[in-house]
């Protein structure tokens, strides 16, 4: 008594095997666009660090230069010096410090993939279940 549109059991868990294998590759398509996109967002950290860092060194080198032969004529050498090198190095920190917030904020979980990955595992899940039903 089968009709006309109704298919076979057979070709209802090929579909299935078909759709899931396409939800699959979706999947890694998708981690691959989110990896993608949190290494974009590592390497503009990265590139702060590293010019925070830079700065930080040039800074120290000029700063510290012009600050010791303006600070010489009023306090002793050596302490010209140190008052010099601490400022160059809180300017240096807070470049770094914005560096590693952004470090921070990469996240590598992919929370996309993940969310779809449950939906695929789901399908997977009630496809077995159905196979040893039919048999």
């Amino acid at each position: 008594m089968s009709g006309i549109g109704e298919r076979s059991i057979g070709a209802v868990l090929g579909d299935i095997a078909s759709n899931v294998r396409e939800m699959v590759r979706a999947e890694i398509r998708l981690a691959k666009v989110e990896a993608g996109e949190q290494i974009s967002k590592a390497m503009r950290g990265a590139i702060l660090l590293a010019a925070g860092g830079g700065v930080g060194l040039v800074a120290l080198a000029f700063v510290a230069l012009a600050g010791v032969y303006l600070l010489a004529t009023v306090v002793a050498l050596w302490m010209a010096a140190v008052i010099v090198a601490v400022t160059a190095a809180l300017i240096a920190g807070v470049l770094i410090a914005v560096g590693l917030k952004q470090l921070q904020s990469v996240s590598l979980a992919l929370p996309r993939t993940v969310a779809t990955a449950k939906s695929v595992t789901t399908v997977r899940e009630e496809a077995q279940w159905a196979k040893p039903s039919t048999r």
